[in-house]
């Protein structure tokens, strides 16, 4: 319910309803502005302002004729005005309705992408406190680090989210401003306050300096700040599927009951979120590329960015709202196996403990070089023992790595039998978590 929602509250920001009411909103806070310039009387004002109307269907049917939509939009507007109708789009050019109104759906669009955020935070921050000590491996290559905490897995994915989070509100700040500023962009036809008092009642700032349009690097902004968002989210989405892969099995997207994996295997329960959160977020990265190639535009401006932005700024919200809400019940619902993480943390026969074992013998005395042949010679054994089917970890709980080191007469030499085990504590590695998450979640 809650993505279904959430679609329709974006995807009616985008509708043709939704376009020609910004655009009327444009028109109107235009006539007010001129009421207080002392242009419109207040008799005038308050006809249009009170009677102004449109229909999308009248507006289709003069377009057919007019090969221009702000005018065919104009022509429905003044067919539900008197002669007060002449005051409307006073000055005016069609991209300071556009534009303006244009800023009013992306603003108040990202305001639901904000909010959408926000909701993902949350749930990333809720499991990050259930999970804040629940001991995994650490992996770079894909191969075995070192022990960390799926606690800390989420507070990475939290901290980068929430520098989208900034990032987005940044581009909500620089699309959030409007211009009046005529056919040239050079307030012949207007006073700069009437740029000013229209963009005041509709709560924009004027652009500094405009021409026949508002620069499309704001637009750029706003899509690669989602973009950036997206590609965060699909690192996310990624790593679930990867914990999800069988032989791994840490972590896995919720099953309903009666849901079906394969037509032709029954006992498959893939990561078809995960997937699909994938795909949407490089649906969401595509739009970039169009959006930096509309900023150079001709001169004081041509149309070769309008066609582009009617897919890239609806598909962009619409898509992102929904991916960002699948997302959030993904992880709100995602099911951890903290054993099957145990597991596969002592996988290696304790190869995970090299690093720390590595670092004490400098301590000794030794070099670095001649610890690392040392910690290396003894890890590559356990290799080699793993292929030939040795268990990672004996009966008494010794792990393959810590017998050879116990057994290495030259490490012996600088460390007790006793200091080598000290080595094999997992509270080592995750003895800092509490200070990571003061600095993540305050």
């Amino acid at each position: 319910m809650v993505e279904r929602y959430a679609r329709k509250e974006m995807s009616e920001k985008w509708t043709q309803q939704a376009k020609y009411d910004a655009w009327l909103k444009v028109e109107l806070a235009a006539v007010k502005a001129w009421n207080k310039l002392g242009f419109i009387g207040d008799e005038d004002c308050e006809k249009i302002c009170k009677n102004a109307k449109f229909d999308v269907a009248r507006i289709d049917e003069i377009e057919k004729t007019t090969k221009h939509d702000v005018i065919a939009f104009l022509t429905s507007v003044s067919e539900s005005l008197g002669e007060e109708s002449r005051f409307v789009h006073y000055g005016m050019t069609s991209s300071d309705c556009i534009d303006t109104a244009v800023a009013l759906q992306i603003k108040d669009s990202l305001e639901l992408i904000i909010k959408d955020v926000q909701n993902l935070l949350q749930a990333i921050k809720s499991r990050a406190m259930e999970h804040k000590n629940t001991l995994m491996v650490g992996r770079s290559h894909g191969i075995h680090g070192e022990p960390i905490t799926f606690g800390l897995v989420l507070a990475v994915w939290y901290d980068e989210i929430n520098r989208s989070l900034d990032l987005i509100k940044h581009a909500q700040k620089t699309i959030s401003h409007g211009k009046i500023s005529g056919a040239m962009g050079n307030f012949a036809h207007a006073p700069l306050e009437f740029e000013e008092l229209t963009c005041k009642e509709l709560g924009l700032s004027p652009a500094a300096a405009s021409n026949q349009i508002i620069q499309r690097d704001r637009y750029a902004q706003v899509m690669s700040a989602l973009a950036i968002l997206a590609s965060s989210c699909e690192k996310i989405a990624v790593a679930i599927r990867h914990y999800q892969r069988t032989e791994v099995y840490e972590c896995e997207e919720y099953f309903s009951p009666g849901q079906k994996g394969s037509s032709a295997m029954p006992h498959k329960r893939n990561p078809v979120l995960s997937e699909n959160v994938t795909g949407l977020c490089r649906m969401i990265r595509s739009y970039v590329i169009p959006a930096l190639e509309d900023v150079a535009l001709w001169h004081e401006r041509d149309i070769s960015h309008s066609s582009v932005e009617r897919f890239i700024l609806p598909d962009g919200f619409i898509t992102a709202d929904f991916m960002l809400n699948r997302l959030t019940n993904l992880i709100e619902k995602l099911l951890v196996y903290p054993e099957n993480m145990m597991k596969n943390l002592n996988l290696t026969g304790g190869l995970v403990f090299s690093g720390r074992v590595l670092l004490e013998l400098p301590k000794r005395g030794i070099s670095r070089e001649d610890a690392y042949k040392i910690v290396q010679a003894n890890a590559m054994k356990v290799w080699a023992d793993l292929q030939e089917g040795k268990k990672a970890i004996d009966e008494q709980g010794h792990s393959l790595f810590l017998q050879n080191l116990l057994n290495d007469e030259e490490l012996n030499r600088s460390l007790s039998k006793d200091e080598i085990k000290a080595c094999f504590d997992y509270g080592y590695y995750t003895k800092n978590v509490d200070r990571i998450f003061d600095r993540v979640f305050g």
